[in-house]
This record gives C-alpha cells, sequence and structure tokens, in this order.
C-alpha cells in the first residue's frame, strides 16, 4: 500500500502557510508534479574539476534521491501536501528513494509506480568552486508504464516544459483550476522558440533563468526578458544568479527585484527547485510578489550549505532560525532587514518553529541494522 501524507504525525512541518485559506472544500493536495527521480551522488570538497587521466579525491560525499524530488521535497518541507508521479526502480535505490519521499518526508506517492526489472536512473555530481558538474545514467521507463494521463485535483502544479511537446495533463489540471508553474531545461536543439513550448499557454507562471529568458525573447536584457515573456504568460520570474531575482506580474503591472543572499555554498544542487518551491509556497499563501521572491531566494541560499538537491531542503525552524540569528548581528543594513520583516508573522514562537525530523544526505545506503 502507498504511504500517504499525515500517517506519522513526526514527518509534517510544524507551520502550515495556507492555514488561514483551508476550507473543507479545497482539493487533497496543494501542489502536483511528476517526472524522473534519480539517485543522486554528490561529491563535494574538490579543489578543483576532475583533470582527464588523473585520481580526484573527494573530502565530502553524500547520497539523496534527486530529480523531480528536489522540488516535491522542498515543496513538502515548507509545509505544503504534495503528491508526486513518478516511475521508481526496484532495486535497493528505488526503494531507498521511496522510503525518503514517502517515510521521510510524507510526499504522497499514490499516483507513483514501482516498474519490476528497471533501474534507478543515478546521477553523480561533483561540486567546487562554487559550481558542479553533473554525469548521469538511467533508461526510459517501459512504455507500458506511462505516466498518469490525469492529474489529482491540486491547488496548483509545477510542470517542466519540454520544447516541441505538449504534456495532456498540464491542460486538463489547469482546465479543472489548477495553477501551474513552469520552468524549462536547456533547449539542445537551439530553436529557443517559446512557440515550441506549447503547454505555456496554460500556465500562470514561467520561471526560466536569465539565459533562458534571453534565448527565448531575443532580449538583450534579463529584466527586458521578463517584460516580454509576460506576452506569453501572466507571471514571468527570471532568476539572475548571484544577483538574484526579477518578476513582472502582467495582471497587475507590479515588478519586484530582490538579491541573492551570499552564503558559503557547499553544494548547488537542486536550488532552483528550492526556488521554485518558495515562491510557489509564497504565491499559494498570496503574499506580496516581492515577498515571494524574497522567500524563494532565502530557501535557495539556505539549501546549499547542505549536501544534496533534495534533502538540502531547509524546514520553516531553519528558515526562522536564520531570521533570528541574522536579527542579532550587529550594522546589519536595515533596508534589508526589512525585505525579511514579513518572516516575523509566520511564525508566533519558539515552539511551533521546533525541529522536525529532517533528513539530510548520507554517505552510503543501506547499513546492516545490528540485532
Amino acid at each position: 500500500m502507498t504511504p500517504s501524507i499525515g500517517e506519522d504525525p513526526r514527518n509534517r512541518p510544524q507551520v502550515d502557510p495556507l492555514a488561514a485559506l483551508r476550507t473543507p472544500g479545497d482539493p487533497p493536495w496543494d501542489v502536483y508534479l511528476t517526472g524522473t527521480v534519480f539517485l543522486d551522488i554528490i561529491f563535494t570538497g574538490l579543489d578543483s574539476a576532475p583533470v582527464r587521466g588523473t585520481e580526484s579525491w573527494a573530502r565530502g560525499m553524500g547520497s539523496s534521491p534527486g530529480g523531480v524530488a528536489n522540488m516535491a521535497t522542498a515543496l513538502a518541507r515548507l509545509g505544503l501536501r504534495t503528491s508526486l508521479a513518478a516511475a521508481f526502480g526496484d532495486d535497493h535505490y528505488g526503494d531507498y528513494c521511496w522510503d525518503a519521499l514517502a517515510q521521510g518526508e510524507g510526499i504522497d506517492l499514490s499516483p507513483s509506480r514501482t516498474v519490476p526489472g528497471w533501474h534507478s536512473p543515478v546521477t553523480v555530481s561533483m561540486a567546487y568552486e562554487g559550481e558542479r558538474t553533473m554525469v548521469s545514467h538511467g533508461h526510459e521507463p517501459p512504455p507500458e508504464e506511462p505516466a498518469p494521463e490525469t492529474a489529482p485535483l491540486a491547488r496548483a502544479a509545477v510542470a517542466s516544459l519540454t520544447p516541441g511537446k505538449r504534456a495532456p495533463w498540464i491542460a486538463e489540471a489547469a482546465h479543472h483550476g489548477t495553477r501551474i508553474f513552469a520552468d524549462v531545461g536547456w533547449d539542445d536543439t537551439g530553436a529557443w522558440d517559446l512557440a515550441g513550448l506549447a503547454d505555456l499557454e496554460h500556465c500562470e507562471a514561467f520561471l526560466p533563468n536569465a539565459a533562458e529568458a534571453m534565448r527565448y525573447t531575443g532580449a538583450a536584457c534579463p529584466r527586458a526578458a521578463a517584460h516580454a515573456l509576460t506576452e506569453h504568460v501572466p507571471l514571468a520570474v527570471v532568476t539572475l544568479g548571484a544577483e538574484g531575482a526579477y518578476a513582472v506580474d502582467r495582471r497587475t503591472g507590479e515588478t519586484a527585484e530582490v538579491p541573492a543572499i551570499a552564503v558559503e555554498a557547499l553544494d548547488p544542487t537542486g536550488a532552483g527547485d528550492v526556488f521554485v518551491a518558495g515562491f510557489v509556497t509564497g504565491t499559494l499563501a498570496g503574499w506580496p510578489l516581492a515577498d515571494r521572491l524574497a522567500f524563494a531566494g532565502l530557501t535557495a541560499a539556505l539549501s546549499v550549505q547542505e549536501f544534496g538537491g533534495s534533502l538540502s531542503a531547509p524546514g520553516w525552524a531553519e528558515v526562522m532560525g536564520w531570521w533570528r540569528r541574522v536579527q542579532s548581528v550587529e550594522g546589519q543594513d536595515p533596508v534589508a532587514l526589512r525585505r525579511y520583516a514579513f518572516l516575523g508573522s509566520l511564525v508566533p514562537d519558539e515552539e511551533a518553529a521546533r525541529p522536525w525530523p529532517l533528513r539530510r544526505a548520507v554517505p552510503t545506503i543501506g547499513f546492516r541494522r545490528s540485532a
């Protein structure tokens, strides 16, 4: 039987950002997403990129679910009721990823399935100099194991758009009132044609990075690209790397720009997914655009200080711990502090922000249990 969210109350965050908005007639899930789950093996502490013909030793290593699991975990840790459709291998890696997501994070996997005879996709990520290099291996799941054509009812869904392809579930979900947030990968075809992103017409928000946004629009700068994208989608959010993020809402005419938070990065894997999760959380909660951008950037900054893409995602205890720490540091820029003042109203007391069981990436999988 597929574990469902809420079976173990210890696995639920102590803050529900949508508590004031919930009604008995709500859909069962806050966010739905689908995609490929990888097993990520991360090496950190490399002084430089591996050099051909040599052996490099990493000072740190971690393993965790990756791929679409990055965003699913980030959403669940921020208190959103999250449902995931994915294929899992019937090997030890698949068992580990399923357990980490269902039991460890309380993510609903009822739309997911284990594929007999299919091994889990694997990514090895090497982090150095604030960047990463990845090598992946995997096979498509058998054609008789398609992704669900019908998405469960949810307030929102996160979709990764593929140039030249439609995903039928996106249009159907939007038709039933699900708010679609979309990102996109690098266009290996080199076409960079917005018309090829056919499902963009069903999306409320599009969140590319600066390079993607400029290539798709032909704009000379990321901010101009964001404005151009609003001809195709109501809300455009362009991430600017070390400069932060910029957003334009066509419906209100509102724009917002928030600088990035400077941190010492251990592993940047999955930071973009955590950013999207933070932005979706703030949007569903009805926050102002600038607050959503600031929160998304903060959660991404906290994530890069831990191993792995999924299990590095912060929970509310870490968000509030950061807010309390920065207020206690002398000489802080008062303007910068005011930018994050909205955090003070999210958790009323220390008890509500107490830590809950957050798994972290582990060096190895499947230690034998002693009797």
